[in-house]
């Protein structure tokens, strides 16, 4: 069997131990990256693939007859047509709970960046520090990562406002995304990119939002429409953003929100998952999601 790794770069390998995927399959292609134009061609005679961000499209896995197992290593799973796969009956697996560890260090870095002017006090002691204690933190996305969060915020002492699930009624514990909006001194972003979540923070939610308060958004770019941000932004109606995803990666030189000279504003390349530890367990995931899909056992199956 053959499998195919079309961007294998994407999580950094040169500290990573590859040997657990490498045993799972007799043929491995690792490719460092892959163009669009590539993806059909290189797994055209592919079992299994593997993808941290290169999209599968329909057309791609139906050119792929003998394509049995997709394995995205991450936990999003946005870079491929899920109904396609479906419907060509190839499986799909993800990796959940890696990354927990990394996002949320991640996640506090920016805050505490925006928190104490961490970068304009290099310059001049000019600005007003805040403290995190007895704040309150909202968190819109309540699974591995937005528990996680709310951990080490507690431990802060601030206070931790969970929204309910979008477009639905909040269940017990949570709030109304609107009270949690209002609210909330941070707010901070985990839960995964689709149809109800894309732009679930827009103009008229930012303006429900203190004009002093943070926004965190380490999952996946689309959740925030980056033009209403960014006006936020430019007319002070918000205290700051922290950004480690954009609706395009890579973005386009002229983004907006690339204007990091901007004082509350930190955009960092996707990186709050990156710690070597993280990447490690990632690529385990993958390797006993293959070895599980080859026993004929379901692990971590999204389709």
């Amino acid at each position: 069997m053959q499998g195919v790794f079309l961007d294998l770069d994407s999580v950094h390998p040169a500290d990573l131990d590859l040997s657990a995927l490498k045993a799972t399959l007799g043929d491995w292609r690792m490719h460092p990256s892959s163009a669009p134009g590539d993806t059909a061609g290189r797994i055209a005679a592919a079992d299994v693939v593997v993808s941290n961000k290169v999209r599968l499209s329909r057309d791609a896995m139906a050119n792929a007859p003998g394509l049995k197992l997709v394995c995205v290593a991450a936990t999003g799973t946005n870079n491929v047509d899920l109904d396609a796969a479906r419907d060509l009956g190839v499986a799909v697996t993800n990796v959940t709970g890696y990354g927990t560890p990394s996002v949320v260090q991640h996640v506090f870095a920016l805050v505490l960046a925006l928190t104490t002017r961490l970068e304009e006090h290099r310059a001049v002691l000019d600005f007003p520090v805040r403290e995190l204690a007895g704040k309150t933190l909202g968190i819109v996305g309540y699974g591995e990562l937005g528990r996680g969060v709310a951990r080490v915020a507690e431990a802060f002492g601030m206070h931790v406002l969970v929204s309910g699930r979008p477009g639905q009624p909040p269940g017990p514990g949570r709030a109304p995304l609107e009270r949690v909006l209002a609210k909330a001194d941070v707010l901070s972003l985990h839960v995964p990119l689709a149809e109800n979540t894309r732009h679930l923070i827009g103009s008229r939610e930012l303006s429900l939002m203190k004009s002093d308060a943070l926004l965190i958004n380490t999952a996946r770019g689309g959740i925030v429409d980056e033009r209403a941000l960014w006006s936020a932004l430019e007319a002070g109606t918000i205290g700051g953003a922290a950004l480690d995803v954009l609706e395009q990666e890579p973005p386009l030189a002229q983004h907006p929100l690339l204007d990091v000279s901007h004082p509350r504003l930190i955009v960092t390349p996707h990186v709050a998952w990156a710690a070597r530890e993280s990447r490690q367990r990632l690529i385990d995931g993958v390797a006993a999601n293959v070895r599980a899909f080859l026993q004929g056992e379901e692990r971590n199956r999204v389709v």
